[in-house]
């Protein structure tokens, strides 16, 4: 069987430059982005108020998958992550799905986040087709991923500290409000109107959790970016720490703040719900700055979503399961080829906006779910096989978190409720569908790919 190690040595020539403060906001960035700004409008829509229950429960989820990684990441830090753990602990077939499934996820996250972008920038630009702003604000953050990883770690580190602030901004003003201005018509006696805690039932709860799940994703990269640490041990546990614990506060906070002065039948019509809470509190300006904020909000998570679906298509180059060339890094250290097919789902996200202007943020949001999932069960599988590795082996972890042997088991299963879920639901319908099939190519691509390296193998001595 072969080492770790031997993983580590092939994704060698990446720059180890981040430091503990940008991972935690490269994470940030890509987890506060349309999941919490436009994608709870959704998430509001199915569950109403008990939407703070929806949230709390995918943040459950998220601890337990922010556990079993810190503990796989801090002994094997690198850039291929978990889809080198699934290669190295389940099989290289696995590492190869985990790899693909997770990059089209992401690749396809960040055409919904740029299609949120033009979502946002009609509030000041009504006249100007969401697809013009899809294309500058593209065009920007590939050139920003083109430069070395110190350049995207310290922008990344400012667009979180933005959306950071404004998000701290956000709940002391809307928490002076419910708690302190003695307004009736602000409070928590707005959770029981229109319709209740739980107006569609506990079903609508559930699909909450959801988008909640997809709100999370990107709480991982801290995984992929580890490989390109100073100090990947240190780092990583300072990060992971600090990560959690943000995420699942700000999304608390600010979602129980704003079903708590927004009615729901506004923040239904409305775009962003933190803008329409803006709206309804009547602050002057405060709206427009609000809308600032998000739109920092989704070209962070983009930002942060390219870098990652860029790294792990040059995981996959290096270990042979895609074209070599995707490997090659540049001067400044970073793998521009992986970079340029990386922003496929760009040109994907225009097309789709181009064609279907009103659906395009739903739709590239429901086909880019199953990747996020189907990652994330595969992580508390991995997590599985690695424990069973080192007691086997009898190994003792540097870095151990309780109760992780069984969030594992309870986060795989929590996981594949919440893939079949997204059946019964009419946005999310197309999930599953989509995501069989991709998976099933990506199978056919494994055996394909297979087969052609064992008739090299063997043809090789020949020549």
């Amino acid at each position: 069987m072969k080492e770790f190690s031997d993983i580590q040595t092939r994704e060698i020539g990446l720059q180890k430059s981040l430091t503990a403060g940008q991972l935690s906001m490269i994470a940030l960035g890509g987890a506060i982005g349309t999941g919490l700004f436009l994608g709870s409008k959704f998430a509001i829509g199915f569950a109403g108020p008990s939407v703070i229950v929806s949230y709390l429960i995918g943040g459950a989820i998220a601890l337990m998958l922010m556990g079993v990684l810190a503990e796989m990441t801090v002994k094997h830090p690198t850039s291929g992550s978990f889809g080198a753990y699934a290669e190295h602990y389940l099989g290289p077939v696995y590492g190869f799905l985990v790899r693909y499934m997770y990059w089209l996820c992401i690749v396809l996250a960040v055409g919904t986040e740029v299609t949120a972008v033009g979502e946002y920038m009609q509030f000041w630009f009504p006249g100007v087709p969401p697809w013009v702003w899809v294309v500058v604000f593209s065009g920007a953050l590939i050139g920003v991923n083109a430069m070395n990883v110190k350049s995207f770690g310290t922008l990344e580190y400012w667009f979180s500290a933005i959306k950071v602030f404004a998000i701290l901004a956000f709940i002391i003003v809307a928490a002076w409000l419910v708690f302190f201005a003695g307004k009736q018509e602000y409070g928590f006696q707005n959770w029981g109107a229109d319709g209740g805690f739980m107006p569609n039932g506990i079903s609508g709860m559930w699909f909450g959790v959801i988008v909640a799940i997809f709100s999370y994703l990107s709480i991982e990269m801290i995984a992929v970016a580890a490989g390109e640490a100073k100090e990947p041990e240190r780092a990583v546990k300072k990060a992971f720490k600090a990560t959690i614990f943000r995420l699942v506060v700000f999304y608390f906070l600010t979602l129980s703040l704003i079903v708590s002065i927004a009615p729901m039948s506004e923040i239904l019509e409305g775009g962003s719900p933190f803008v329409t809470v803006m709206q309804v509190i009547g602050i002057p300006f405060a709206d427009s700055i609000l809308n600032f904020v998000v739109i920092i909000a989704a070209l962070s998570a983009m930002n942060s979503q390219l870098y990652i679906s860029t790294r792990m298509m040059f995981s996959l180059a290096r270990a042979g399961e895609a074209p070599r060339a995707l490997g090659k890094v540049a001067g400044n250290g970073t793998p521009i080829n992986a970079l340029v097919l990386s922003c496929i789902g760009i040109a994907v996200a225009t097309v789709i906006y181009v064609l279907f202007p009103g659906e395009a943020f739903t739709m590239m949001f429901a086909i880019s779910m199953f990747g996020a999932m189907f990652t994330w069960f595969m992580i508390f599988v991995t997590h599985i096989a690695f424990r069973r590795r080192v007691a086997r082996d009898g190994e003792t972890l540097s870095y151990k978190i309780p109760g992780s042997r069984i969030g594992a088991y309870f986060g795989a299963g929590l996981m594949l409720a919440i893939a079949l879920s997204t059946y019964f639901t009419d946005e999310f319908r197309a999930t599953l569908p989509f995501g069989a099939l991709m998976l099933v190519v990506t199978l056919i691509g494994y055996v394909i790919m297979r087969a052609k390296k064992s008739r090299a193998k063997q043809a090789s001595p020949a020549e």
